[in-house]
């Protein structure tokens, strides 16, 4: 089976620093190949991916101003790959919405995974081509999409990339984005609530630069609030793995949210609000807790006792990429054979935790 994954050409596969689709992208193209898959990965040409890499531009270009759908580099370099990939691959998995347009004239089973939250205009877009068969990365999602061909699989990432820590040293921990709808400002009240120091660490992109400056910036002291910039694979490990707690104080239906299972990986339970996928993600009590608003937030962690040992086996049942990329090679079978797919259940509650069992 020869399989052509698209990946935007904005940032490498993996990435540096930012990028969520890249870091799956590279996840799965690399766990496809150890699985005996041929793959070959369009995206741009200092992507690393120890995979075929075909590309249209050398270097990646990144953050971008405006909207990432209306750069028509996006649309150049997908158009290109779908009628580079459809001579000689058996499926065509897409990772960005202009490459949609292209598969009127492609005669392969196409996969596409959706990376983004519902909006309506791209709803509307999808609708046009009900024979693509969806991968929704989270029941959630899903459940807001009225494809007719919808499949969920949840990320994966590789364990041995993020190192478990079981002693954990007195901090808070946030990774992502510093927009509104990732709550870095609910992050900080909940860490001036407790008088535990708060580490950050993300992207301030341009859209969201007043917001940062505004609601984040002045608050950020060096002691309690400490602010340390994008995080690569080396910040995140020692950020999240010396972590008491990762703060995920979301106010959005967030698709998937993959800084959880990495903070998981390292043994660092989460602590997020509920909303979209989170409670798909945390499992309550097991590996964090799903919580209603920022005073309950307070008070889990007042009386955190999840054990971590627990808290990276959790995430080693649910959300390694071997278990995704199996997922996704069942998808593909099955798309060839025209056969039934069958996908195993979400190991939700893997274990026990007993009373009075050590971190």
């Amino acid at each position: 089976m020869r399989v052509a994954v698209v990946a935007p050409p904005f940032i490498p596969v993996p990435p540096k620093r930012y990028g969520g689709t890249e870091l799956f992208v590279g996840y799965l193209v690399q766990s496809l190949k150890a699985h005996g898959i041929d793959v070959v990965l369009y995206a741009t040409g200092d992507s690393t991916a120890k995979v075929e890499v075909r590309f249209l531009y050398p270097k990646s270009e990144w953050p971008l101003e405006g909207e990432i759908f209306s750069n028509l580099k996006d649309v150049n370099h997908t158009f290109w790959a779908v009628e580079d990939a459809m001579h000689d691959c058996d499926i065509l998995h897409l990772n960005n919405a202009p490459g949609l347009a292209a598969t009127r004239f492609v005669n392969v089973p196409v996969v596409y995974t959706v990376h983004h939250p519902r909006q309506n205009l791209l709803s509307d877009f999808y609708a046009s081509y009900p024979d693509i068969n969806y991968v929704m990365i989270s029941d959630s999602q899903k459940s807001f999409e009225a494809m007719p061909k919808m499949t969920t699989i949840h990320h994966g990432i590789s364990m041995d990339d993020y190192q478990f820590q079981k002693q954990k040293q007195p901090y808070l921990s946030f990774i992502g984005r510093f927009a509104p709808v990732k709550g870095p400002h609910i992050a900080i009240e909940v860490a001036k609530k407790l008088g535990i120091p708060l580490r950050m660490a993300g992207e301030v992109q341009p859209q969201f630069k007043d917001y940062f400056e505004n609601e984040v910036k002045p608050q950020i002291d060096g002691k309690l609030v400490e602010f340390i910039g994008e995080a690569d694979q080396q910040i995140k490990n020692e950020l999240l793995g010396n972590s008491m707690a990762l703060l995920f104080p979301i106010e959005w239906d967030e698709p998937f949210g993959l800084v959880m299972i990495e903070a998981m990986a390292c043994g660092t339970p989460v602590i997020a609000l509920r909303g979209g996928s989170v409670a798909e993600v945390v499992c309550d009590g097991i590996s964090g807790y799903v919580c209603e608003n920022a005073d309950q937030m307070v008070e889990r962690i007042r009386n955190l006792s999840i054990p971590s040992a627990s808290v990276r086996h959790y995430a080693e049942m649910n959300f390694s990429t071997e278990k995704m990329a199996k997922d996704y090679a069942r998808l593909y079978e099955s798309l060839i054979t025209n056969a039934d797919l069958v996908l195993p259940e979400t190991d939700t509650i893997s274990f026990t935790i007993e009373p009075g069992t050590a971190a």
